[in-house]
């Protein structure tokens, strides 16, 4: 080639590539490449990043943290009804429901204030080992214990944290549920637009391996929804590989204190991120443990600002969700989502009943496990598998040793999460 073409194809592949520039990805947490033409040409992202907090959101949380603050101090020994009605509130945010203290949920506040009665009635007369989660009427009396200020500066920051993870909750609902999506969704919710990402791992075996994902590489085949489209392709589970396993079966521990079920679930999802294991202790103290227990906003709280599960390239911001309404097909979907699609733990939320659980010797409290793989099988029972902080051997000699890993009944764990009075999990 001669010398003077040679200097015009560089001309040329200069101009192309200052042409490209703006499409180069900055590396931050926005919206990812943007096309030259129009917004709306973006496809849906599986796992949305945070979200703003709309002038309109920011008025319904003044509305549910003064409601609140007009109680005043209480002194937590007020009867359980009255806790419920001074403190149980909910918010309409983006057209989700949030409730303080249990979540995202598909019930209307009156709905949610007369099952809050029951469980926090109900809570008085348990009895069984405790093995750490708060209750409902703990998580009263420790709210209603606050002075209004600070209940007032709590109660925002968790109603915020939700804000800002409302566009999880409408994919998450439409993905699984079927819920269809606002015509206006992506323009409310630009963090919800897909960025390209590949996601892929291996898929061995068995468990001896330690692999982030047992799942199968994108298949170049699989049609991908339009550009221009606001709906997910819908997947059901015949759309799933039959199984899937998540973090290293070598990253467990059990629980050192009885009440340290929050802290030990949190142990082994952040060392199953970073690779490294902070201990217990660490973990109590950045989820404000007590002997009473750690809180499900607490867990979700901690996942969200100490790990990078809740990045949009795994799960997006987790969230506190009411599976009350789940049939037991949606929740085993939500599963094998988070597993294959987020790669990514779930915070199972269920109550430690012997009939769901027999290597229990023991009913105990309410509890947090790792939820972390499935397995389908012909003939068989689908199942779960999970890491267990409780080891009930660890506090009394005489009764049966409980593995870390665990694969059981899914609709055993199902229905032990449903059994709880708040049925909600993180996700």
């Amino acid at each position: 080639m001669s010398r003077p073409r040679v200097f015009l194809l560089g001309a040329a592949l200069l101009v192309l590539l200052l042409a490209l520039t703006p499409l180069i990805p900055r590396g931050d947490d926005g919206d990812g490449l943007r096309p030259s033409g129009r917004q709306e040409s973006w496809a849906l992202a599986d796992a949305p990043g945070a979200g703003k907090v709309t002038p309109a959101m920011r008025a319904e949380i003044d509305r549910v943290v003064d409601d609140a603050r007009a109680v005043g101090r209480g002194s937590g020994k007020q009867s359980p009804e009255a806790l419920v009605d001074d403190l149980v509130r909910c918010a309409d945010l983006a057209g989700q429901t949030y409730c303080l203290g249990l979540g995202w949920t598909d019930r209307t506040e009156a709905q949610v204030q007369a099952t809050m009665r029951m469980a926090a009635r109900s809570a008085r007369s348990l009895t069984g080992e405790t093995t750490g989660d708060l209750d409902v009427l703990g998580e009263l009396r420790r709210t209603a214990s606050l002075s209004p200020a600070a209940r007032a500066r709590a109660e925002r920051a968790e109603l915020i944290m939700a804000a800002r993870s409302v566009a999880k909750v409408w994919v998450l609902r439409h993905a699984i549920q079927g819920v269809p999506l606002p015509d206006d969704f992506l323009e409310r919710h630009p963090e919800a637009r897909a960025v390209p990402a590949a996601r892929g791992g291996g898929n061995p075996s068995d468990d001896t391996t330690a692999p982030p994902c047992d799942c199968p590489t994108a298949d170049p085949a699989t049609p991908t929804p339009s550009p221009t489209s606001t709906a997910l392709p819908v997947k059901g589970i015949a759309d799933y590989p039959t199984k899937g396993i998540i973090l290293d079966p070598t990253q467990v521990a059990e629980q050192v204190r009885s009440y340290w079920c929050g802290p030990t679930s949190m142990q082994m999802i952040a060392w199953g991120w970073k690779g490294e294991d902070r201990g217990q202790d660490y973990w109590a103290s950045k989820l404000g443990t007590t002997t009473s227990g750690t809180s499900i906003y607490d867990m979700v709280r901690v996942t969200n600002g100490n790990t990078g599960w809740d990045l949009p390239s795994h799960a997006g911001k987790y969230v506190v969700l009411d599976v009350g309404g789940f049939t037991f097909q949606e929740w085993l979907l939500l599963n094998m989502k988070h597993v294959i699609d987020y790669t990514a733990p779930m915070i199972y939320h269920p109550i430690l009943l012997k009939q769901f659980y027999p290597y229990l010797d023991d009913d105990a409290s309410g509890h947090y496990q790792v939820g972390r793989g499935y397995l389908e099988q012909e003939g068989k029972p689908t199942e779960v598998s999970y890491f267990e902080p409780w080891n009930q051997q660890l506090f009394d000699p005489s009764e049966p040793f409980i593995k870390r890993v665990q694969w059981r009944d899914a609709y055993k764990s199902y229905r032990a999460n449903l059994a709880h009075p708040a049925h909600n999990m993180g996700v």
